[in-house]
């Protein structure tokens, strides 16, 4: 998806920008550091260039291997006619000039398009898809002033990284570093205003940008999104929306008439701009663990309190035995004097591949039972069965931290509630008895799902209680907790792959429950892959996914008795490593006040996977005493 999104926008842009010139007998099209790309084959195919001209500009090496895969394929040869090119021209063929030049030298740069044939006074579009970011700073700005001196018509398309300080800004700067592809753009133009008034002072009359989930939902049709959704199991929606964060598409102009506007949304409805409202910060410091709390570097997982002091964490995908897989060990985490460690677990499972599961809910249903609901293996399988674990040991065991957990004989559970992942399960009392309620997530065949059930505790039967009220949208990676007898509901993804900022609770009522929306002031920003806890009528939403890309989730504070919503950053100058909250779990410890986040990361296809160092301990003293 990440490819097909920069492909798109720049389609999209140079469409764009040929429509708008139509009626000039010629136009021309500049790409800077074209590589391999395929733009002006398309283009040519699609009947868009017959008064283009294209030149493409890359390393001479670059452009001697282009030139030779397209002397040798014969589809790309039928469209340029008689192909020539000698010299700095690797290829010369119809409405195409392929030229190898170093984009840094700037006078050979300029002889070179000169003898190829480019025209100062004919309307023109210059392409930059991640080469700016590459050269020196310097080079690069001159390279930018050049474009809007040398063309009296002119519009430029830029494509590159925002954002670089933020957590995943910091794993993507890994990522090009341990390439030795250094992104030298972003220490200068860090952010959107960066890039738009670098444009602006160096002779560009227009300029405007999105980032990509912009784009995607703003300039890209309903039908197009579905499209695209729908043609892959898909299940990294987090990476998808944090990579599309922190790329973005600026276009510049001079001299056009009108002006050239390609990124106006035709799309309403956009929850990408617009200031935070943070009224201060919660403290964050790495727990002191031994080395084996890298069991914990995983994500996807869930974890239960099943003592005061002790932690149960389940499943995911992360390291196990050296290697990234999905994790079948079970993990415990116990606090003594000096701080949290791991503890020995025993698994006596008859079948290790019952822990193997990503997305599932662990309930907590006493201090030695947990119900494992749900989960996936994989995008395209869901059927993971529920598990009852027994967690036991003496008290010796227990004080040193040595457990058993193993399932439990109890009857078997109906399954069918259960082939999905992403949902919640919370514990609900209607007349005074326990029940499970199982409420959204998603499926291998259905994206998101909006039904519920509810499951009498122990047995877990199915149990018919009708619920007034309008039905919330469907959702999944959302937030769930149990708060007077009923369950909160907050955020989620929704069915159309955007972030959900609605807040429900399903309350008891006389004859079974009703669905009641909840009003916050402000608005809850939406957001999702967070986790939920409530605290003396507090709830409290930790991390997450949103789309507003000038900031990241911290923790969200709402009174649920006055809707009063305040937004705290988190303070994470004390720790050496990136913290990625979302994909992790979280558990409250109310007599401490603090909140125990565990694991959480991602696997981003662009840039590898990230999975946090150790669990990290947020002192919530302040925020739940204002």
């Amino acid at each position: 998806r990440g490819y097909y999104i920069r492909a798109r926008a720049v389609d999209h842009c140079v469409q764009d920008f040929l429509q708008k010139t139509q009626s000039h007998p010629r136009t021309q099209i500049l790409s800077l550091g074209a590589g391999f790309d395929s733009l002006f084959f398309r283009l040519k195919d699609l009947g868009l260039l017959r008064r283009t001209v294209v030149y493409e500009v890359d390393f001479p090496s670059v452009a001697r291997r282009k030139a030779a895969l397209i002397r040798r394929t014969e589809e790309l040869s039928a469209l340029l006619g008689d192909i020539g090119g000698e010299g700095l021209g690797a290829v010369a063929g119809e409405g195409y000039r392929l030229l190898g030049v170093d984009l840094s030298e700037l006078s050979h740069l300029e002889k070179a398009l000169e003898e190829a044939g480019l025209d100062r006074g004919v309307p023109t579009v210059v392409l930059a898809e991640v080469v700016l970011t590459y050269m020196e700073t310097s080079r690069s700005d001159a390279l930018i002033q050049w474009a809007a001196e040398r063309f009296s018509q002119v519009c430029f398309l830029l494509y590159e990284q925002m954002h670089p300080e933020d957590p995943f800004g910091r794993v993507m700067q890994r990522h090009f570093r341990q390439l030795n592809s250094a992104l030298r753009s972003l220490e200068t133009y860090p952010e959107r205003e960066d890039q738009e008034r670098r444009f602006l002072q160096r002779g560009w009359s227009e300029c405007s940008m999105v980032d990509m989930n912009e784009f995607f939902t703003t300039c890209t049709s309903e039908e197009e999104q579905r499209r695209v959704q729908a043609l892959e199991p898909f299940d990294e929606y987090e990476e998808w929306h944090l990579k599309c964060s922190h790329y973005f598409v600026l276009a510049a102009s001079k001299g056009m008439e009108p002006p050239w506007t390609p990124l106006l949304p035709t799309l309403t409805g956009s929850p990408h701009r617009g200031p935070t409202r943070v009224v201060g910060s919660v403290p964050a410091a790495a727990c002191a663990s031994n080395p084996d709390s890298l069991g914990l570097r995983r994500y996807g997982h869930r974890s239960v309190l099943l003592k005061p002091n002790v932690v149960l964490t389940t499943g995911g995908f992360g390291e196990d035995d050296g290697q990234h897989c999905r994790v079948r060990t079970f993990h415990v985490l116990v606090k003594r004097e000096g701080g949290w460690r791991a503890g020995g677990v025993r698994q006596e499972m008859p079948d290790t591949r019952w822990g193997e599961r990503l997305y599932h809910t662990a309930l907590c249903l006493s201090d030695d039972v947990v119900l494992l609901v749900g989960g996936r293996t994989s995008p395209s399988s869901s059927g993971v069965a529920t598990v009852w674990l027994k967690v036991s040991g003496t008290s010796a065991e227990w004080d040193a931290a040595e457990v058993t957990v193993e399932p439990v004989d109890l009857p078997p559970v109906a399954e069918p509630p259960s082939h999905r992942w992403r949902h919640s399960t919370t514990q609900v009392t209607f007349q005074g008895e326990n029940f499970l309620f199982l409420y959204g997530g998603r499926s291998a065949t259905e994206p998101v799902l909006g039904d519920w059930c509810f499951l009498r505790i122990p047995e877990l039967s199915y149990t018919v209680i009708p619920v007034e009220g309008a039905v919330p949208e469907r959702r999944h990676s959302h937030g769930a907790c149990a708060w007077e007898g009923g369950a909160v509901i907050a955020g989620g993804l929704g069915a159309d792959e955007k972030p959900l900022g609605s807040l429900f609770f399903l309350r008891e009522l006389q004859r079974g429950f009703g669905w009641q929306p909840m009003e916050t002031h402000p608005p809850l920003v939406p957001r999702y892959s967070h986790t939920a806890h409530v605290h003396d009528g507090k709830l409290l939403l930790v991390g997450g996914v949103w789309l507003r890309s000038s900031s990241v989730p911290g923790v969200t504070v709402v009174d649920l008795t006055t809707g009063l919503c305040l937004d705290y950053t988190i303070d994470v100058e004390p720790l050496e490593w990136p913290l990625m909250l979302h994909n992790h779990s979280s558990v409250l410890l109310p007599n401490e006040k603090e909140l125990l986040v565990l694991g959480g990361g991602g696997n981003c296809f662009s840039f590898g996977t990230h999975l946090n160092s150790e669990p990290v301990l947020l002192d919530l003293n302040s925020i739940l005493t204002t």
